[in-house]
């Protein structure tokens, strides 16, 4: 799948290293294992999904996480894009608002023995202001606009990467912090997620 991804487009090899590395048929639904490995999205429960392999790795290219970093996921899905994140940074926060997708994904990255992550299930349009503040903050579901919070809690010079546009598609978005608090962004590839929901996405809980 590494292989496919790089002629697709994506350079950095520490992301490829870490796509190869992570077992992505673990993360899907057990009926779906045969597609596991196809670039494409695949259904989860609540109306959810796992991300195609090629928007991983893009969103994480332009995440651009270090080995000293500390990153935030929104949107914990799974747990595959987080699983690829901890091999890439030294510690990974994410938020589910789903609690048994949070639950089962825990387990799976325990699985993996990746323990610099830590899962919790809230709304993640709120941020998660005792961890702050993060290196990275990457969203995984479209948002009308970045959230507040998560502009707050990032770290001057840091990156927040999320897809950003209506309910039915989005651009990705690479917003970085400057100092003093402002920001400057640039618009990247178009996709399409299922939405940001909670107090600061679509709608609140």
């Amino acid at each position: 799948m590494a292989q496919r991804l790089a002629a697709q487009g994506i350079r950095d090899q520490r992301v490829l290293e870490a796509i190869a590395t992570i077992p992505r048929h673990l993360f899907v639904r057990e009926n779906l294992r045969s597609q596991a490995y196809s670039d494409r999205a695949l259904p989860l429960t609540g109306a959810q999904t796992i991300s195609q392999p090629w928007v991983v790795a893009r969103m994480t290219e332009l995440l651009s996480p270090e080995k000293s970093h500390t990153v935030l996921e929104i949107g914990t899905g799974s747990g595959y894009q987080t699983a690829v994140l901890a091999l890439l940074a030294r510690r990974v926060y994410s938020l589910e608002i789903l609690s048994d997708l949070a639950r089962q994904a825990a387990r799976r990255l325990a699985g993996l023995g990746l323990d610099n992550v830590k899962v919790q299930a809230f709304d993640g349009s709120r941020g998660w202001d005792e961890a702050a503040p993060y290196d990275r903050i990457l969203v995984t579901a479209g948002a009308p606009a970045a959230p507040e919070p998560l502009r707050r809690q990032l770290v001057e010079g840091g990156r927040l990467v999320l897809p950003e546009g209506d309910q039915e598609s989005q651009r990705i978005v690479v917003y970085r912090k400057l100092k003093g608090g402002g920001f400057r962004h640039r618009i990247d590839d178009s996709v399409r997620f299922v939405p940001l929901r909670g107090r600061h996405g679509w709608n609140e809980c």
